[in-house]
């Protein structure tokens, strides 16, 4: 029986290191008798996020290569949304400004990979856009019955924890000022359908992380 790779993208390191480490497992894919990948990319509205070109490459060497593919072009993730916003005393702030999230939560797109590597040959050649319900963080904020403020990307920028790497504060920004501007707000059918049902609520799932942000000895 041919075999399937899901191939989930291993980020959280330099575009070098990133694209380095996908090409050498689609190497090890076809030397092994690998038949079809099924890659988890990144949202087609995100290009001009600052983790995008890494996706983008590897979406090249996948179809230049001689494997069959699918492309889960996965959104933006609710809890994601969720962990990025900033506790401020008893309220929540953010670089996100009245900008909404296309947001998926995690599981989501965790059932529609198995469907997909479940029957590649059905989605062969296929590149899905997998985005989820806009929402805001004001509308986390207010699902948590906490106050609001806006903050500037400058002041988000001096806040970002220290201890992050050197290419982790860019990307965090361009994530902020591509929702507060409108990038990232966009829609699909793609996740529904391949789902075969409606796709969970993102805002319960990034009020719930939002939450655990604040840490128990600020919970009230």
């Amino acid at each position: 029986m041919p075999s399937t790779l899901v191939l989930i993208s291993a980020g959280y390191a330099e575009d070098d290191q990133v694209i380095d480490r996908h090409a050498a497992v689609l190497d090890a894919a076809a030397r092994d008798g690998v038949r079809h990948v099924v890659y988890t990319s990144l949202t087609g509205a995100g290009d001009h996020l600052g983790f995008a070109l890494a996706h983008r490459a590897t979406e090249r060497l996948l179809r230049a290569g001689d494997l069959s593919w699918t492309i889960l072009r996965n959104g933006l993730y609710a809890e994601l949304f969720g962990s990025l916003l900033l506790w401020a005393g008893d309220g929540l702030e953010s670089a996100f400004g009245s900008g909404a999230l296309a947001a998926v939560v995690r599981q989501d797109l965790a059932d529609a990979t198995a469907i997909v590597a479940a029957d590649p040959a059905r989605h062969g050649g296929r590149v899905y856009e997998l985005s989820g319900t806009p929402i805001t963080a004001g509308q986390v904020a207010d699902r948590l019955d906490v106050p609001y403020q806006i903050i500037s990307l400058g002041e988000y920028r001096r806040r970002l924890a220290p201890g992050l790497l050197p290419f982790q504060p860019p990307m965090l920004a361009s994530i902020a000022t591509a929702i507060r501007h409108g990038f990232l707000d966009g829609t699909s059918p793609d996740l529904v359908d391949l789902l075969d049902r409606p796709a969970r609520d993102p805002l319960p799932t990034a009020a719930g992380q939002a939450c655990n942000e604040r840490g128990p000895s600020r919970a009230s």
